[in-house]
């Protein structure tokens, strides 16, 4: 059985395997205040160009997008998403358990538009009982997007200025932010930090065993944010597991020689594996759901092919796109080989 059912169901990448099993002798800090994670934090704060950011690490995504929810908007204030936003549907009602009402707007190919953003914010504002409506205060998107879409730079800067123009906080959820880095033409992660209030870089999803940063661009960070991610059960003791991953994911990667961190390289990989097995979905006739230009391919296939398909290859059945076609989404990874690729023009 080959897997292309999802971009974390690997282990951890061998450098930062190495780098775990290398410093597992050393006694350290506790709560992420060990060595380790010191020079992550600033090689993450160096590949930001961001040198007064505040750099967190937290144990999985759920966790980080209720903790930065709940702690930077007050206990009356909403997030503003679209309908298919991870927040939305994909994570148990964890914001709404916070106390902080999900407004979700629609969905276009994945993205938030920045007109229907103002649109609603205008209705809201002139809505003689807006007081009795929850009162929005942040903006959350994902980059990328649960389809893998990718906003481009005129995109996100309108959608920073209407979030400007009300006053809204920008938060960009980047689980998976290596692939949409690396697939973007316009886009860098300095770019980002500049055009955001916070955002956070997937480790999850892209070459660690578990973790994710958070970066708060401009040393922004709310009052007692460590105090907030210990009261949401998200501070590990041994904060060094996040952070000796980071470590190395943010390390200049050998292979390149051009001060590129690996968390890039790893990430570029797994962008070139999936354009690979795009184009070889197509030539063989299946149809694409959506033109994704990153490591989640989402495609049409009849219902007794994927029957046949997923005795061999495992991916994830996405939904019903008529009573005759299943959307399937298959997915690579920093771990995805030549020889996946292969097995899979084989059975296909």
């Amino acid at each position: 059985m080959i897997s292309f059912e999802c971009d974390y169901n690997n282990g951890a990448h061998p450098a930062v395997m190495r780098h775990l099993v290398e410093t597992n002798g050393k006694q350290t800090l506790t709560y992420g205040f060990d060595c380790y994670t010191e020079r992550a934090k600033e090689r993450i704060k160096a590949a930001c160009e961001a040198p007064d950011a505040d750099v967190f690490f937290l144990v999985g995504g759920t966790q980080t997008n209720a903790t930065v929810i709940d702690g930077m908007l007050r206990s009356y204030e909403a997030v503003i998403t679209i309908d298919t936003g991870h927040i939305n549907i994909h994570e148990s009602g964890a914001i709404e358990a916070g106390g902080h009402k999900v407004i979700a707007l629609k969905e276009h190919d994945g993205k938030l538009r920045a007109d229907d953003l103002r649109d609603y914010m205008e209705w809201f504002v002139n809505d003689e009982s807006r007081d009795h409506l929850a009162q929005p205060g942040m903006v959350y998107i994902s980059f990328p997007t649960e389809f893998g879409t990718i906003y481009s730079a005129d995109e996100l800067l309108y959608i920073n200025k209407v979030c400007k123009d009300y006053n809204l906080k920008l938060f960009i959820d980047g689980a998976r932010m290596g692939y949409g880095l690396a697939a973007s033409k316009d886009i860098t992660l300095p770019w980002l930090c500049r055009h955001c209030d916070v955002l956070y870089i997937g480790g999850t999803k892209v070459g660690a065993l578990c973790g994710e940063a958070v970066v708060f661009p401009r040393g922004n960070a709310p009052k007692c944010f460590f105090s907030i991610i210990k009261r949401h059960g998200a501070l590990l003791a041994k904060g060094r597991l996040t952070g000796v991953q980071f470590d190395a994911l943010f390390a200049e990667s050998s292979g390149n020689g051009n001060g590129e961190p690996l968390y890039m390289e790893i990430s570029r990989h797994a962008i070139d594996m999936a354009m690979r097995m795009k184009e070889m979905l197509t030539g063989k006739g299946y149809r694409l759901y959506i033109d994704s230009p990153t490591n989640q391919q989402f495609v049409v296939i009849d219902n007794h092919k994927v029957k046949q398909l997923e005795q061999q290859v495992q991916f994830t059945h996405w939904g019903p796109l008529d009573n005759e076609h299943t959307i399937c989404r298959f997915v690579t990874s920093w771990a995805t080989t030549d020889d996946d690729l292969r097995t899979l023009e084989g059975i296909l």
